[in-house]
C-alpha cells in the first residue's frame, strides 16, 4: 500500500504592514521546527516582528516524510528561501539533545554526551551546539536537512539552536519575586526550568499524554527542588488559552499561575494584539541567537 502524502496547513499568520519584500536583506529570519509544526518569523532591524506563521504537518511516516514536508513548505513560500537575509536562525524542537555546563564541555565529544541522552544514527545525522546561559545544548540535525538550509542560505549562512536553549535564554532575563517556576506548554509537551541566583538550577521536558500529566510532573519537579508552591508560584506560555475550559481545569490544581509575556528585546505592532503575550514564547526567544 502507497503510504499516504503528507501535508501542513497555515493555522496563524500575522503580517505587519511595515514588511518591504525589499528590504529582505536587513531583516532576520527565525525557523522553528519541531516533529508535527513549523514557526515562521521575520524581524526588522529595529527588532520589530514582521511576520508570524505557524503551520501544522498532517500525520507523518517517518524522517524522510517530515523532511521532504519541511523542505516543500519552505519552497512553496514566497519569502523563506529568499538566500539575501540578514541572518538565518533555525530552532530544532525534539528530543534529541542533552545540556552540558560550559566549564565541562569539549566540543569532540558532543557525540558522547549525546548518546547519554539518545540513541544515535551517525549515518543519517550530525551533532551541533549552541550555548546560553553557562548551559552548552548539544543536538541532532538531520543531514538532509542540514544540507538543504546550508544550500539554500549559504549566501547568508545558517545558525542552528535547539528550543531548550531558546526558553532558556529566554526566562533567564526575567526578574520576578518569589523566584517561580516557568512552564512552557507546547504541543504535546510539558517544559519545566527553574533559575536561581541568575544561574539556571533544572530544565526538562514531559510528553504529554493526559491533562493529569500537567499536574504530576508539576507537582513532582516542585518537590524535587524543595520549592514551596504557594511561595514560589508558576508563570506559564505556551498553547494554553487564558480563557479556556483547559486553564480553568489547570487552576484547580496548580495555585499561584500567572501568565508570561513576551521577551522585551521584540517590539511588536498592534496586528500582533491577536496574538495572546504568553503564545511563541520559545520561537520569539529564538531571535536571541540571531547573529
Amino acid at each position: 500500500m502507497q503510504a499516504a502524502v503528507a501535508t501542513y496547513k497555515l493555522i496563524k499568520k500575522v503580517k505587519d504592514d511595515l514588511l518591504d519584500e525589499e528590504q529582505l536583506h536587513t531583516y532576520s529570519l527565525v525557523l522553528q521546527i519541531g516533529a508535527r509544526d513549523l514557526q515562521f518569523l521575520v524581524v526588522d532591524q529595529q527588532n520589530r516582528a514582521l511576520l508570524l506563521e505557524d503551520y501544522v504537518f498532517s500525520e507523518v511516516e517517518g524522517q524522510t516524510q517530515h523532511n521532504k514536508v519541511v523542505e516543500d513548505l519552505l519552497e512553496a513560500h514566497p519569502l523563506a528561501t529568499a538566500g539575501f537575509w540578514k541572518s538565518v536562525t533555525i530552532c530544532f524542537k525534539h528530543n534529541k539533545f542533552v545540556q552540558v555546563p560550559e566549564s565541562l564541555f569539549v566540543e569532540d565529544a558532543k557525540a558522547e554526551y549525546l548518546a547519554l541522552n539518545a540513541s544515535l544514527d551517525p549515518g543519517s545525522e550530525i551533532y551541533a551546539h549552541c550555548q546560553s546561559q553557562g548551559i552548552v545544548t548539544v543536538f541532532a540535525i538531520q543531514k538532509d536537512l542540514q544540507a538543504f538550509f546550508q544550500k539554500t542560505y549559504q549566501r547568508t549562512g545558517v545558525r542552528f539552536v535547539h528550543q531548550s536553549a531558546a526558553l532558556i535564554r529566554g526566562t533567564a532575563g526575567i526578574t520576578t519575586s518569589g523566584l517561580p517556576v516557568f512552564l512552557y506548554v507546547d504541543r504535546f509537551k510539558l517544559h519545566v526550568l527553574f533559575h536561581q541566583d541568575h544561574k539556571l538550577v533544572y530544565y526538562n521536558q514531559f510528553p504529554i499524554k493526559q491533562f493529569s500529566d500537567y499536574v504530576k510532573y508539576i507537582v513532582m519537579v516542585m518537590s524535587v527542588l524543595g520549592l514551596d508552591q504557594q511561595k514560589n508560584g508558576i508563570l506559564l506560555w505556551g498553547y494554553i488559552g487564558q480563557n479556556s475550559p483547559h486553564y480553568e481545569e489547570f487552576i484547580k490544581y496548580i495555585k499561584n499561575v500567572s501568565f508570561g509575556t513576551r521577551p522585551a528585546s521584540l517590539k511588536f505592532g498592534y496586528v500582533f494584539d491577536e496574538v495572546q503575550d504568553h503564545h511563541y514564547f520559545d520561537l520569539f526567544s529564538a531571535h536571541y541567537f540571531a547573529a
